[in-house]
């Protein structure tokens, strides 16, 4: 396993300089990386665990809720393509944003929402995309915005799981996939 530094690489991790990139916490990270790959503009993708108190976690030691990690999607995008504004936007269609360390059937700490990022420039149109989707709720937004602390890529296993398994389990109903497809970008 690999540990992407955000303070060490422009991004984070192996991110080329005409990319950049967003880390994206919303349930079970199968669902949510096969929904933003299909996202035109979105180069790469990778699950892991986000933002958690310990080293080299597993996904055995993640399920426990004592090492604090969110299954994660790291999202690279080529913003000439895709706007940060755009894919949150998405983002906040393929969650339940008020719910607390669960999405769909999945509960735990793991399965929180949050966005990390690691360019302090993202930090506007994060607050003003937040923003307007808490206008949309009387309840408080339980997504976190937080800068990227640290992040571990998972198993090769979970990596395009659901690629690998078609029939696998997903929170996300497949129609959102085909709403992620159709999408028009901004850039």
């Amino acid at each position: 396993m690999k540990e992407n530094n955000p303070q060490s690489l422009s991004g984070g991790g192996d991110t080329p300089a005409t990319t950049k990139v967003i880390y994206l916490a919303g349930g079970c990270f199968w669902g949510t990386e096969h929904y933003f790959k299909m996202i035109e503009g979105v180069t790469a993708t990778e699950v892991g665990y986000a933002n958690g108190i310990t080293e080299n976690p597993t996904y055995q030691e993640v399920c426990t809720d004592k090492t604090q990690f969110a299954e994660t999607v790291r999202v690279v995008y080529d913003p000439t393509k895709v706007g940060l504004r755009f894919l949150l936007q998405m983002y906040f269609k393929a969650i339940d944003p008020t719910s607390v360390n669960q999405q769909g059937h999945d509960v735990g700490s793991q399965y929180r929402t949050g966005i990390y990022y690691v360019d302090e420039d993202d930090l506007p149109v994060i607050e003003a995309v937040w923003q307007a989707e808490q206008e949309k709720y009387e309840q408080p937004l339980a997504v976190e915005k937080r800068p990227l602390e640290n992040f571990y890529t998972a198993e090769e296993y979970h990596q395009d799981y659901l690629d690998k398994n078609p029939d696998g389990y997903c929170h996300l109903p497949l129609s959102l996939f085909e709403f992620a497809k159709k999408a028009k970008p901004e850039p």
